[in-house]
């Protein structure tokens, strides 16, 4: 629960099969109240807390948000009301699903050079050949940063998200001073792309001259919201990709079924995402007013958590919450969050997902666990596994 509410580095979450317990939280303490405030863990109340009026996003009385690097809200994470539907209305288009689409063939192209990099070999660490660089190569390439710019991101986005051994008031001072790290190199390159004559067809381009209604981003926004972008793009797809491609090494009755129609990975997908849900808890949240969310009582100051992972087994919302089912209908699953603060890249990251499923079950006939291996899970505020030893047969 330390693990959950306060993302202690205990150890408790560091197993390849952590959803019996998960279960019971969701069951058995859908509500737990901490030193801090309030932590709801039913999909119910998860819901009801993401969309209610009296929540924010970073703290009411010192305006600063928690867990991300940043001493100022990020666009549009932590920002609510107005301000939040002002940059919602004019980011959305840019990750609308026609947009995203537009990006399927040179991710394609890129998860299919990786796999040329191992298809030889019959075995791979499948973290490090295939779930980190893929993500990271095609972020960095969509994004438009520079490709040198790629370890300085990734170290930077780790120093923030993984300070392990702190308390939570020192791993946010230790945050913020890698965030000022990053926001520095940002701006630069935001300086450098507004300097120059002719512009990539890339996010930096877009978000210099996208305009929605006569609005527009200042390079402050830009700045702001690539931060937001690094961490994000840096750290959870990677985590998404090694949870699902370990879950159906596990499994082969799921993956053969997979491999047996191809057009079920889509569905795949969403059901995998609510099973493993590699983003398990939301960020800090603040009630602003006192009030109740289905008869439990918040007070004013309260921090308040939400509980995405143990949502998605709520056994009140899925049937069998356990069992991975790839025909499961009404699949509303809180793995992109739920309520007014939806992950702006939902679209991107299911486009990544499905791809980079397809192309590597395309290229094999079958894979597994390599014989005796048994993959490191590692629980940071996000859940990935840490290697992933795989056997395959090439076609």
């Amino acid at each position: 629960m330390r693990s959950l509410l306060t993302y202690e580095n205990n150890g408790s979450m560091d197993v390849a099969c952590p959803w019996a317990r998960l279960v019971e939280v969701a069951r058995d303490t859908p509500v737990v109240r901490w030193e801090m405030g309030v932590g709801f863990f039913s999909m119910a109340d998860v819901v009801s807390v993401g969309n209610h009026p009296a929540v924010v996003s970073a703290n009411p009385i010192t305006h600063e948000p928690m867990g991300m690097g940043s001493r100022e809200p990020l666009i549009p994470l932590h920002l609510d009301g107005d301000v939040h539907r002002h940059y919602r209305k004019l980011i959305d288009p840019l990750f609308a699903p026609r947009q995203v689409a537009l990006f399927e063939e040179g991710f394609r192209h890129l998860a299919d050079e990786l796999i040329d990099g191992f298809i030889a070999d019959g075995e791979v660490d499948f973290v490090a050949g295939y779930a980190v660089p893929l993500p990271a190569t095609m972020f960095m390439q969509i994004f438009g940063a520079p490709m040198d710019d790629l370890p300085f991101f990734t170290e930077m986005k780790d120093r923030i998200l993984k300070a392990e051994g702190l308390t939570i008031e020192e791993r946010e001072a230790e945050g913020r001073l890698w965030g000022d790290r990053l926001r520095v190199r940002l701006a630069e390159i935001v300086a450098e792309r507004r300097a120059a004559t002719t512009q990539q067809d890339d996010l930096i381009s877009k978000f210099l001259s996208w305009e929605v209604e006569g609005d527009k981003l200042s390079d402050e926004d830009i700045v702001n919201v690539m931060h937001l972008f690094v961490i994000a793009g840096l750290d959870t797809v990677t985590s998404s990709i090694g949870c699902l491609i370990g879950w159906l090494a596990a499994n082969p009755e799921q993956r053969r079924q997979l491999f047996d129609d191809p057009s079920l990975v889509p569905h795949a997908v969403e059901e995998l995402m609510r099973h493993q849900s590699p983003v398990n808890v939301g960020g800090p949240r603040w009630a602003t007013e006192d009030f109740e969310v289905n008869g439990v009582s918040v007070k004013q100051g309260d921090m308040l958590l939400l509980g995405w992972w143990t949502a998605n087994l709520d056994p009140a919302v899925f049937a069998d919450p356990l069992t991975v089912d790839f025909t499961r209908e009404a699949n509303r699953h809180a793995a992109f969050a739920a309520g007014r603060h939806r992950c702006l890249g939902s679209h991107l990251a299911r486009l990544e997902l499905r791809i980079a499923i397809e192309q590597f079950h395309r290229r094999v006939s079958d894979y597994s666990l390599a014989p005796g291996a048994e993959p490191a899970y590692k629980w940071e505020g996000v859940r990935s596994p840490v290697t992933l030893p795989l056997i395959f047969a090439a076609r």
